[in-house]
């Protein structure tokens, strides 16, 4: 008789074993909110006369050639992936220099300089654009005497 319960115990745990389960998918969106994807934002960008720990010095809209340089900051929060921008530099709306500046999560800051010459007095531009060639932002000054 213990022979036959054991056989019957086994077959209940076999079965058990090898039927497909019966629990009901889980609906996620009711445990865990949907995050869209974060995208690249800018949130500051600025033309100054020069950069100290990442910081912009001198901010302006007009510099004077005598200063020998000019820079253009920009800071970026979120940056959701390794990625890449470009600073494109015109004077007199010609490309002068186009920088390629490198970005990583989860924010970034970066800039790019140019040296003045007296050929360089008048209107500048920079625009700020992401590798697809997006126009994020522009930044307008003037060099000066």
């Amino acid at each position: 008789m213990r022979y036959k319960l054991y056989i019957f115990l086994f077959l209940l745990l076999c079965i058990a074993f090898f039927l497909p389960s019966q629990a009901l998918p889980q609906d996620d969106t009711a445990s865990s909110p949907v995050l869209a994807p974060k995208k690249l934002t800018l949130v500051e960008a600025a033309m100054c006369e020069g950069i100290k720990e990442y910081t912009p010095q001198n901010q302006a809209i007009a510099f004077s050639v005598t200063i020998g340089k000019v820079s253009c900051f920009t800071s970026f929060d979120p940056v959701p992936e390794k990625m890449f921008i470009y600073q494109n530099w015109f004077h007199r709306d010609e490309l002068s220099t186009k920088i390629k500046l490198f970005l990583q999560p989860p924010r970034w800051r970066t800039f790019s300089s140019i040296q003045l010459r007296e050929a360089d007095k008048g209107p500048w531009r920079v625009e700020i654009t992401d590798q697809q060639g997006n126009i994020l932002h522009i930044l307008r000054f003037s060099i000066t005497d």
